[in-house]
Order: C-alpha cells, then sequence, then structure tokens
C-alpha cells in the first residue's frame, strides 16, 4: 500500500521534522504524553504493523502533534488516509485513547506525599490509643493516693514492713544516727546515714522500730509517698513504728501488730 504524501511529507516525516525544530527527543515525548518511545518511533517510520490498533494509533498521533505545535485535527485526518480505509476496517472499532493532559496528572511526588502523611495519620492513632489502653490498666489509685491500713483481724498473720505500694525507705539528708530493730528483739540496723545515704527496711521485719535523735534529718518513704515526720526536731525518738500502716498515719500511732513477748 503506497503512502499518502503531501508537500509536507508524510505524517511520521512532519511529525519528526515538527519535533526536531522544537529541539526535543523521542524521550521528552514520550515522558509527556506517556507513549511509549517505541510507538512514538514507529509514527515517525510509518511502521503501522508495530502499532496498535489504528484507533489507538491516531490518538496517539494527535497528541504527539499537539505536544510539538502540529495541528491535532490535520495530522489525524491524514494519519487515516495513510493508513488507508482497508487498515481501518480491517479492526473493529475501538475508542480512541487520549493520553491525559501531563498538566492534568497529580504529579508522582504529590502521590508519595499523600501516601506518607496517611500512613503518619494512622500511626499516630494507633499510638494514641494504645497509650490510653495503658493508662486504663495502670494502678493509678495506689501510685497517687496514700496508702491505708485496716486493723488486722485477731489471730491474723503479722504485717510484713511494706505498705500498699511499696517498701519502707529512710534516707538521711544530712547525716544522721539511726537505730532500726524488731519491737523489742534483735537490731537490723545501727549506724550513720551519710547524707543521701539510704536504708530499706526488710520485708520480713514484722514490727520494725526506729530511734534516732536527729528526726528532721531523715525521710521516710513508704512506696512513692512520703511519711509525716516522726518527731519534732534534735528531740529523740525511739519505738517508731516503721510498718506503712502506721507511719502514714503519722506520730503517735497505735502500732499495727503487737510486740512479740521477749523471751527469758
Amino acid at each position: 500500500m503506497d503512502e499518502v504524501t503531501s508537500e509536507t511529507g508524510t505524517v511520521g516525516e512532519q511529525l519528526r521534522n515538527a519535533r526536531e525544530r522544537e529541539g526535543i527527543t523521542l524521550e521528552d515525548v514520550a515522558a509527556r504524553t506517556r507513549i511509549p518511545t517505541r510507538h512514538l518511533q514507529s509514527l515517525e517510520d510509518g511502521e503501522w504493523d508495530k502499532l496498535p490498533a489504528p484507533m489507538y494509533t491516531v490518538g496517539f498521533a494527535k497528541s504527539y502533534a499537539g505536544m510539538v505545535g502540529l495541528d491535532r485535527g490535520e495530522i489525524g485526518d491524514a494519519l487515516k488516509l495513510e493508513m488507508g480505509a482497508g487498515a481501518l476496517a480491517a479492526r473493529p472499532e475501538a475508542q480512541v485513547f487520549e493520553p491525559a493532559d501531563p498538566a492534568r496528572v497529580m504529579p508522582r511526588w504529590l502521590v508519595l506525599l499523600a501516601l506518607v502523611a496517611l500512613v503518619a495519620v494512622a500511626a499516630a492513632f494507633l499510638w494514641n490509643r494504645n497509650r490510653t489502653l495503658s493508662a486504663d490498666d495502670s494502678p493509678v489509685a495506689e501510685a497517687e493516693a496514700p496508702a491505708t491500713a485496716t486493723q488486722p483481724a485477731v489471730g491474723a498473720a503479722p504485717v510484713a514492713a511494706t505498705a500498699p505500694g511499696g517498701p519502707v525507705v529512710i534516707t538521711a539528708n544530712e547525716p544522721t544516727w539511726i537505730q532500726v530493730s524488731e519491737r523489742g528483739g534483735a537490731n537490723l540496723f545501727q549506724g550513720e546515714l551519710a547524707s543521701g545515704q539510704s536504708y530499706e527496711v526488710p520485708t520480713t521485719a514484722t514490727a520494725p522500730v526506729l530511734r534516732t535523735g536527729r528526726p528532721q534529718s531523715i525521710r521516710i518513704s513508704v512506696g512513692t509517698a512520703d511519711a509525716p515526720a516522726v518527731g519534732e526536731a534534735d528531740r529523740t525518738v525511739s519505738n517508731v513504728s516503721l510498718l506503712g500502716p502506721d507511719l502514714m498515719r503519722g506520730p503517735g500511732a497505735t502500732p499495727t501488730t503487737t510486740p512479740p513477748t521477749p523471751q527469758r
């Protein structure tokens, strides 16, 4: 089949000449029209057998023409003549493929940015949800409120030296001598605590008591709560119960446990 030519040459030649005048490559045309480079090359060379259905090929040519400044309608009509009516009738008519205008296509970087933002929002939602669930499960009441003691039933086992919430710890604000012992029994600790030094009352103690000559120089904590002062400044105190519930009730509280009877 002879190609239909004009004074300006075939459609492929017109497209190639216009492209070269614009100083752009086939790759530039492919990037802006979203048409594969091999199809653009086949258009310029008139290789119709390497192109898709004629109606798609016409659409390719019109998009190419619009980019290089040629009239889209004239190029489309000229290409139909070149390809011949037989080539168009040989295949069922299909909808012409018109590549989207690059100016109207969302940039790839904007699509990626939107995806990243979506992932970040989802991650923040999950993190906040997990944090809320963890807060609901934590023992807030024990950490914030001072422990309160209840009188044990008659014959109950001795109360250990820890109040609800944690151990009993004596911390020296300045060098201070202290003595910790079982009420009416053996010494658990006796000596001077340096400034900042702490002593933790053993959890196995049944009725630990404190003696010191400088109550204002020590701080006693029960778990995360500070107990009230155990006496007046520079006045020796003794037999101060170191059980958590007794400490939190303050000086003069009745000991929670009955001291053991000294053995003869």
